[in-house]
């Protein structure tokens, strides 16, 4: 499976805001996942953000939402690692996960660490026509409470939309794996 990370810190990138107007403590009522406009789509997001958001994952999440048809130029075929035929239709979601613990990412270093590890286990999962992108962002956690975040991009491709589905839903279960299955992502 492909998979990538960078920093997108500071200037005008991206602040994950973890309590947003909207946002639905997952940690507290794993199963309100289920209930999410985002999942109706794509139900696999929700097993992913319940498990995302249970007690032994490194993380808890804070936002998400699905993009159930993305334009030819808004996917790389390559990066997906697509066959020719095999990227005619394109979906994608995020996902804004922060630390369980306040001492998980105090560095910079650490949290980019972590994102080439959970990165490692993704590539060695034989998955093609999707991706995993991960944004390190500076998150707002509290009021003035600035600290680390990621925002993942699953991105997948198929022959048709169904194929699609399948590769995206097949690469949230992937990456709740490669974060939840044993991970240092801490």
């Amino acid at each position: 499976m492909e998979a990538d990370w960078e920093f997108e810190v500071g200037g005008d990138a991206p602040v994950i805001d973890a309590r947003w107007a909207g946002f639905v403590d997952l940690q507290r009522e794993p199963g309100a996942a289920w209930k999410l406009d985002e999942v109706r789509e794509l139900p696999a997001l929700a097993a992913t953000l319940e498990r995302l958001n249970l007690p032994g994952s490194p993380v808890w999440t804070s936002k998400c939402d699905f993009y159930p048809a993305l334009q030819a130029g808004e996917f790389d075929v390559d990066e997906l690692d697509a066959e020719a035929g095999c990227a005619a239709h394109g979906m994608g979601c995020y996902i804004d996960l922060l630390p369980k613990s306040d001492q998980q990412w105090t560095f910079p270093a650490m949290v980019a660490a972590a994102c080439g590890r959970v990165c490692d286990r993704l590539h060695d999962i034989s998955l093609r026509c999707c991706r995993v992108d991960l944004i390190i962002r500076s998150a707002l956690i509290a009021p003035d409470v600035m600290d680390t975040g990621i925002t993942a991009y699953l991105s997948a491709c198929g022959a048709s939309e169904a194929d699609a589905a399948v590769a995206l839903q097949d690469a949230l279960g992937a990456f709740g794996d490669a974060l939840c299955g044993g991970s240092t992502l801490q």
